[in-house]
């Protein structure tokens, strides 16, 4: 049964009123309801979360600038954030296949200095902030998954509704189906993370990116270990340039030591890469072989593991934020500083700003309208000014890595140095990172070690450990405008790049008893990267909501 058949047959759907909706809840999500309840304590504010619980489904580095979370809560100390480890020290490395070279302290680069930032777990700073979300009257629904954006007559946001639950694989509501609810608000606030699936569909609607460049993506896999207290540098942060990735593909990697004798570390790799036989994954595994990473690890035991889509966060690809009745924040948006790898602190100081923007309209009687006052307030920020500051990085490396990192030296340590704040010059981009795989013809084949179970790992064991898992008789969220496309021009033209691509071994292709080809979706392994639904290079893959609590369940991620 299609949604429009459902609720003909068992609607209408119950619904709930508040001044604001939000939808997400992650760092972004949490700030703008938090700054709400801070402006006026008579709102009523309701987060709508798909994960189990608050934190479960973020992930992230994470070195956690505090500049925002200082200004939303300026005795977070006291009212114990878990931000416990300072950073106690930055080592920036370039790798050759078997050795690494550290670059001197003094030709750090700004974007990669991290004084006075912490080593965090996200996930936990987001159950923290849900807490005191909590505490201010902020109602937190976690486990319902907004699946529809909801308008009213004259095409003005009005809320979202919940997906349904217990809906079979066919399609049919099975013994306990419920139907889900409408949540209507005066605005509402989309906080969804990179790649948001409703984001996604408003910037379309009201065609947010028209006259802006074309967002780009990385995908971020990350692993979390217990190491041995020898081996422990509580508040270490590595970067990693050059080794295993060629000149033209984009990444790095990073390693951070929090306390309690924990070392996250992971990998990012731009979503623009060519080679259709390349597999982030395997190259995430080799990296950690190199000796400078597996130095830090062995004798550990790997204990998380997730991966996530990445906004490229260049403030010319920031869309439009605002439309009728509501406004995207953090990476939903993309505020997101690809230079200092950092996007939590981005995130929170969004939420704020759209927070205030919001009180002021209710407080002056407005509902609905546009939040102009939103972007106008983000332009003369302090995030404004950063991501100003590191609006050229990623679009260096797009010409290649030596070039990349050449201009990352003349625009983040000499112009500084000089007296020049901000880059005199802007770079632009206009390509997709789906469009940028060439034929599998055209490019060499990657032969990726085995993993050996102690340092490197295969995807399934991976999946495991992040806790991942999804009602097996619901639809797939994964779902394919034309199924031939995936066989006919994806494994013909491409030799399957979604069996490499995908970190979580969601697809892969088998043989029907003819011989011929499919592509089997393992929808139940997803951790919700949203990888697909940018690389796919026909675009035929369209990733929708699945019933809320269903992904991975993130510890301490």
């Amino acid at each position: 049964m299609t949604n429009e058949e459902i609720l003909a047959q068992f609607g209408p759907r119950e619904s709930m009123e508040y001044d604001v909706v939000v939808v997400g809840g992650g760092p972004a999500g949490l700030a703008t309801a938090i700054r709400l309840k801070q402006l006026n304590a008579d709102l009523s504010v309701v987060v709508l979360e798909k994960g189990s619980e608050a934190g479960a489904h973020i992930l992230s580095g994470a070195v956690m600038d505090p500049r925002a979370i200082t200004e939303l809560f300026p005795n977070w100390k006291e009212l114990g954030a878990p931000l416990n480890q300072p950073v106690s020290g930055d080592d920036i490395l370039f790798l050759s296949e078997t050795g690494a070279t550290r670059t001197p302290d003094f030709l750090v680069p700004r974007n990669f200095h991290n004084d006075g930032c912490y080593v965090v777990s996200l996930s936990n700073v987001v159950k923290w902030m849900a807490q005191q979300a909590e505490s201010l009257g902020v109602e937190v629904f976690a486990g319902f998954a907004a699946a529809e954006v909801l308008f009213d007559e004259q095409g003005r946001v009005k809320g979202v509704a919940t997906g349904n639950m217990g809906v079979k694989k066919d399609g049919e509501p099975g013994d306990d189906f419920q139907l889900g609810m409408e949540l209507h608000g005066k605005y509402t606030v989309f906080a969804e993370g990179a790649r948001g699936h409703l984001g996604k569909q408003l910037l379309a609607k009201y065609r947010l990116t028209e006259g802006k460049d074309v967002q780009t993506f990385a995908i971020g896999i990350k692993e979390l270990w217990e190491v041995p207290a020898d081996k422990a540098q509580p508040g270490k942060v590595v970067h990693t340039a050059g080794w295993p990735m060629t000149d033209d593909t984009f990444g790095g990697g990073f390693l951070y030591h929090l306390d309690g004798n924990q070392v996250t570390l992971g990998f990012v790799i731009g979503l623009d890469y060519q080679n259709p036989h390349m597999s982030p994954f395997e190259e995430m595994q080799r990296w950690k072989a190199h000796p400078a990473i597996r130095a830090h690890l062995e004798g550990g035991k790997r204990i998380g593991y997730g991966a996530r889509a990445i906004n490229n966060g260049t403030p010319q690809a920031l869309p439009k934020t605002v439309f009728p009745g509501g406004a995207l924040v953090g990476c939903d948006a993309g505020y997101l500083n690809a230079a200092r790898i950092k996007g939590s602190h981005a995130a929170i100081k969004s939420g704020m700003l759209v927070a205030e923007a919001a009180a002021s309209a209710l407080a002056s009687g407005r509902a609905q309208d546009e939040l102009v006052e939103y972007p106008a307030a983000f332009e003369k920020s302090w995030l404004f000014e950063e991501l100003q500051q590191t609006r050229n990085f990623k679009l260096w490396f797009k010409k290649g890595k030596t070039v990349g990192q050449l201009m990352t030296g003349i625009e983040q340590w000499l112009l500084p140095k000089l007296g020049v704040q901000s880059p005199p010059w802007t770079l632009h981009n206009h390509k997709a990172d789906h469009q940028a795989l060439k034929p599998a013809s055209a490019c060499a084949p990657i032969a990726y070690p085995k993993p050996d179970g102690k340092i490197t790992f295969d995807r399934l064991s991976s999946v495991f450990i992040s806790n991942t898992n999804h009602a097996e008789d619901q639809p797939a969220h994964l779902t394919l405008k034309d199924a031939s496309v995936p066989v006919a021009t994806n494994l013909a033209t491409y030799a399957g790049p979604e069996s490499r691509y995908c970190p979580a071994g969601v697809y892969e292709f088998v043989k029907n008893d003819d011989g011929s080809d499919r592509l089997l979706i393992n929808a139940q392994n997803c951790v919700h990267c949203k990888t697909c639904d940018i690389k796919d290079p026909t675009q035929n893959i369209v990733w929708v909501t699945p019933e809320g609590s269903g992904g991975p369940n993130y510890v301490g991620m």
